[in-house]
């Protein structure tokens, strides 16, 4: 069926726009009129033809942000909650939201829907919008009936895992911005500036002193292998995107990362915040905790704590508990695995995750907090090490010859 571009008013005066799915434009007038909403007939056109047509550039195409993904399934939820029917609330969904490729969606999940899916099983056809956590998570709400609860878990937990991603990029952006320029102003300094001051320098036929020699030297050498170094760079990274694409290459650099002073024990209590939140929505929400298990391990984002979580999910399958494994991981601190044991045995294992996802998260607040204090005095010291020395070295030249003025 063809997509029209409408524009209406509400019985208030207020002026909607949006797509619309129908079979001819008397459709889109009834339908909007039985929305309340007042169509303006020239503002009603056909989607895709003349100037509406759609240009889509590869490797530009508009993705899906958390953000857009949070709105949609806390409005579906209210829409739900107020006994509107799921088709009916993915129309009106696919028409209100601002996201193209969500509201393109939208639009093929409400279309299986029709056509007798549940929305577990037309979600599922979307794994790069809804995951398998999302579709888990609503497939036990379908089965309980409880779908509306579960979706705004889901909208709750989306807006806590977002939180926790900018935290960590926060935490990663400056440092990795001042050294970029650090590298850029050095790079500058030894390719242009310092050989105009070893010209000047060489035309004065004077023994230069061993700092002003010892750089022009590094200049010298830097020019004649800056194409081989840059090249270098880019073969080291190339070579290391590829071996961390191998599952031996990505388990070696991620327990790499894991060891790293400071960085690493942010990345391991944002792997243990991130697990305890996935698997406490999971657990709250209906989800078997073999499936959940399994979840959890495929969004934990790094291959040793994946390893960690289904070696406790095979453990629970044997008939052993899920703490066992995790301390023996030596990946989870052994809080987590009391407090997981305790739930355990009390059977309130969801609770407790939840207390430690939530002790996890200020644990992250702390960690990002103590990486930028550390980093701050390191990068101001390698600043100004490495650019104030090599300014020093080229005008040591000009201050003993001041001096022998003088």
């Amino acid at each position: 069926m063809p997509i029209f571009l409408w524009e209406g008013r509400t019985a208030q005066g207020k002026t909607l726009r949006g797509e619309i799915e129908a079979v001819s434009l008397d459709a889109v007038f009834s339908q909007l009129r039985s929305q309340r909403i007042r169509p303006i007939p020239a503002r009603v056109r056909e989607k895709g033809k003349g100037l509406d047509r759609e240009i889509t550039i590869p490797g530009f195409r508009p993705k899906v942000k958390p953000h857009d993904l949070m709105i949609f399934t806390r409005q579906f939820a209210t829409m739900i909650d107020a006994g509107l029917p799921i088709v009916q609330g993915l129309e009106i969904l696919s028409e209100q939201s601002e996201n193209k490729a969500l509201r393109n969606v939208i639009r093929e999940v409400k279309r299986d829907v029709e056509g007798g899916s549940t929305l577990a099983e037309a979600l599922k056809k979307h794994p790069k919008v809804f995951d398998d956590l999302y579709v888990n998570m609503v497939l036990a709400g379908e089965a309980g009936g409880v779908l509306n609860t579960v979706l705004n878990r889901i909208a709750i937990f989306i807006e806590k895992s977002t939180k926790l991603r900018r935290k960590v990029k926060g935490a990663l952006i400056y440092p990795c911005t001042i050294i970029t320029v650090a590298v850029a102003v050095v790079s500058i300094l030894l390719l242009y500036v310092i050989p105009v001051f070893a010209e000047l320098y060489g035309s004065m036929g004077k023994v230069l002193p061993a700092p002003t020699q010892i750089t022009i030297n590094v200049s010298n050498w830097f020019q004649a292998y800056f194409g081989y170094l840059l090249g270098a760079v880019n073969v080291a990274a190339v070579g290391i995107r590829f071996y961390y694409k191998t599952e031996q290459g990505r388990m070696v650099i991620d327990r790499l990362l894991l060891r790293l002073p400071v960085v690493g024990d942010l990345l391991r209590k944002v792997a243990v915040a991130r697990f305890a939140q996935n698997m406490s929505v999971l657990l709250n929400s209906g989800v078997p905790i073999l499936d959940g298990l399994g979840i959890t391990a495929k969004t934990s984002g790094n291959r040793v704590v994946e390893k960690a979580i289904m070696d406790a999910r095979i453990s629970i399958s044997k008939g052993r508990t899920i703490a066992e494994p995790l301390a023996e991981s030596h990946v989870f601190p052994p809080m987590v695995a009391h407090m997981v044991a305790i739930g355990e045995n009390t059977g309130a294992l969801d609770n407790m995750l939840k207390k430690v996802g939530e002790f996890y998260e200020e644990e992250v607040d702390g960690a990002v907090a103590n990486l930028t204090a550390l980093m701050e005095p390191m990068i101001m010291i390698f600043l100004g090490v490495v650019i104030g020395g090599l300014v020093i070295s080229m005008y040591l030249p000009i201050f003993q010859l001041g001096s022998l003025i003088s």
